[in-house]
């Protein structure tokens, strides 16, 4: 048994070895999104989530410089839908959506190299308390911020790879 594992672990190992996986950051800070990442600008987001989005991708791609080559556009798509009614016709649940649009646009020319989308859902309970359901729906959002900051971070990282230099 113990030989079995270690024979499917190695033959693993070699299967990934040879598929030409690279890490997406190999090269530090000279790496192709590390550059990319200081190189961009974040234009303001209207509304509450725009700012907790621009904040949230100012922590995952840093700021970037006095001059930067690339402004990302972000419009969001914020939504509570309340569903499960109880016998009072109360919701008993919510479900918090945040959807967000993004362009990487180069700042001289307004060519956009990169449009697509990210989303992220997060599921409430509506309990007794309105305060209880105000600081979940709050909860939520934050987490749905750095979620679709992670996502926006993530393409822009492959985008970075696949862009030819």
């Amino acid at each position: 048994m113990r030989d079995t594992s270690l024979a499917a672990a190695l033959l693993a190992a070699l299967a990934v070895a040879g598929c030409s996986l690279r890490p997406v950051y190999s090269g530090g800070e000279a790496s192709a999104p590390a550059s990319l990442m200081a190189d961009i600008s974040i234009a303001p987001i209207p509304e509450r989530a725009g700012f907790l989005v621009h904040q949230a991708l100012e922590e995952q791609l840093g700021r970037s410089v006095a001059a930067p080559h690339y402004r990302l556009e972000v419009a969001l798509d914020d939504r509570i839908t309340a569903f499960g009614l109880r016998g009072d016709s109360s919701a008993a649940r919510e479900r918090r959506t945040l959807r967000a649009r993004y362009r990487l646009v180069e700042t001289a020319t307004g060519q956009v190299l990169l449009d697509d989308t990210a989303g992220a859902d997060a599921g409430i309970d509506r309990v007794s308390s309105n305060y209880a359901v105000v600081a979940a729906e709050n909860a939520a959002l934050d987490r749905l911020c750095v979620d679709i900051a992670r996502q926006i971070r993530a393409r822009l990282a492959r985008h970075s790879r696949a862009a030819p230099k």
